[in-house]
């Protein structure tokens, strides 16, 4: 067995079995001998072409479907990788990914040289595959940089590839990219409830960043999504606390049933959350004021999980 294979084996044996599951459920067996042939070939070392050809032709073999894993095989994956979640992935991805894992990985530098080649060949949707593979790659630690171009790509589906659904970004990298990686998703509407340890990971910088965007917003005339204030209400200064009792003033009187009221409705359920975490006196008192939204917090009834 190859050092590549006994990486396989040992580190991501249950991601390799889980993703291998996932395919052989939509594929016929002509695709799986296909896949099976191309993986040992290049875990033995094969032609480096031999790699980038199957890589880019998989889909000819897999087609495009959805995967379809159980709750339990989620609950699997998650354990095994740090909160890994591959909803939304297609069998194509998936079987791209069993493939970049069977690249020799043993010579790091040889492997991370591969690894940049086949970002800087591929198309949208082989970037795609790449960027959610993140999480299961060998030196994830080593790819922050390759993350963090990711994030800054204009296309759309590639920067949520690395920024929803995905465990790499909280885990590695550092604050700067993580701030920005936030504020983008703000910027191109990408649900912020979506980012993986968005809680754990918010900080000082990042609030004082995002109340630097609510008052651009405002100044435009443009609305502010209510998600913002998750990442605020923990290091609210006195600044960013009145623009919290404003947001709540200016959704209070508006209960009326149409699209504006309701959104300005939100947005006050999410600045009395972000009040509720603010550890200063103020942030409470600002709260009182709203008893309704005051009692709805106490009691769990009112939580993140509403604000979407």
């Amino acid at each position: 067995m190859s050092l590549t294979n006994k990486y396989i084996e040992t580190q991501n044996f249950s991601g390799v079995s889980l993703l291998y599951r996932w395919i052989s459920r939509e594929v016929n067996t002509e695709a799986i001998n296909w896949l099976n042939e191309k993986r040992q070939q290049i875990s033995n070392g094969g032609a480096t072409r031999i790699f980038f050809t199957a890589f880019s032709g998989v889909p000819r073999y897999t087609g495009k479907s959805e995967i379809q894993p159980t709750l339990e095989e989620l609950e699997s994956a998650s354990n095994a990788f740090n909160n890994w979640l591959p909803v939304n992935w297609t069998v194509d991805q998936a079987a791209r990914t069993l493939l970049v894992l069977s690249l020799p990985s043993d010579d790091v530098e040889k492997y991370l040289l591969t690894l940049d080649q086949v970002f800087a060949a591929a198309d949208v949707g082989e970037l795609v595959a790449l960027y959610q593979a993140l999480p299961l790659l060998p030196y994830p630690e080593k790819l922050c940089d390759r993350a963090a171009e990711g994030i800054r790509s204009n296309i759309l589906s590639v920067f949520n590839a690395v920024a929803l659904y995905n465990p790499y970004p909280a885990k590695y990298l550092d604050n700067l990219a993580w701030n920005q990686m936030v504020l983008k998703a703000l910027f191109v509407g990408s649900p912020l409830h979506l980012i993986q340890g968005l809680d754990e990971r918010a900080n000082p910088e990042l609030a004082r960043m995002l109340a630097d965007y609510a008052h651009e917003r405002w100044s435009a005339g443009r609305k502010v999504s209510p998600q913002l204030w998750r990442c605020v209400g923990r290091f609210a200064n006195s600044e960013m606390l009145a623009d919290l009792e404003y947001v709540l003033k200016q959704s209070h009187p508006e209960t009326n049933s149409n699209g504006k009221g309701q959104q300005k409705l939100l947005e006050g359920k999410a600045a009395a959350l972000a009040c509720a975490q603010c550890p200063l006196p103020q942030a409470k008192d600002i709260l009182t004021k709203y008893p309704d939204l005051q009692a709805d917090i106490q009691a769990g009834k009112l939580t993140w999980e509403n604000i979407r």
